[in-house]
């Protein structure tokens, strides 16, 4: 049970309303509006990381999910399995974010997404060489939108986990969301 009560789509503001226009009925959609003025803002930087990022949608759902199981996020982790089922991240790739995160099926690229996902959220800045090495595979816009996608589920874990926002008992349907650049 929340903390809080979900608040009904008809008392949140008409911005916020349209905004959720084509996107999944979801019970964190339900509890942002508690948060008037940073709603909107949420929204949008969200959709800009699932929709507009030049980061691989695979590489994205991958440091996703490690936030997630980094911060025992369990909406957030549900959510995004599904999301990165989607965009082609297998089970057992799943499955490893979890439990062996330098599991050998990972590939170079991947396992340094992990490294660096893992430092950001544990010690805050990555040490010069990990980020470094990380750049070399990586554009400055790539680099920065992984940062900014890694600090963005973060805050999202948090709000979820301390508002004890709850699973959905069916899963949503298909809307057809796109999750990706390509």
């Amino acid at each position: 049970m929340p903390r809080i009560p979900y608040l009904e789509m008809s008392e949140a503001s008409p911005e916020y309303q349209e905004m959720l226009k084509g996107r999944h009925d979801l019970n964190l959609y339900r509890m942002l509006p508690h948060a008037t003025t940073i709603a909107p803002g949420f929204l949008k930087m969200g959709g800009a990381i699932l929709r507009e990022s030049a980061l691989d949608p695979q590489l994205r759902e991958i440091a996703i999910l490690r936030v997630g199981f980094l911060s025992k996020a369990s909406y957030e982790v549900h959510q995004h399995k599904r999301v990165a089922r989607n965009v082609g991240l297998s089970d057992a790739k799943i499955a490893a974010l979890e439990h062996d995160p330098a599991s050998a099926m990972f590939s170079a690229l991947e396992k340094l997404i992990i490294r660096y996902t893992d430092e950001v959220v544990q010690n805050v800045k990555a040490p010069d060489a990990l980020f470094n090495e990380l750049l070399a595979q990586l554009d400055n816009r790539r680099m920065a939108e992984l940062t900014l996608t890694i600090g963005f589920y973060m805050a999202v874990s948090r709000f979820l986990e301390n508002f004890e926002v709850e699973i959905e008992p069916k899963p949503p349907t298909d809307k057809t969301v796109k999750y990706s650049a390509n």
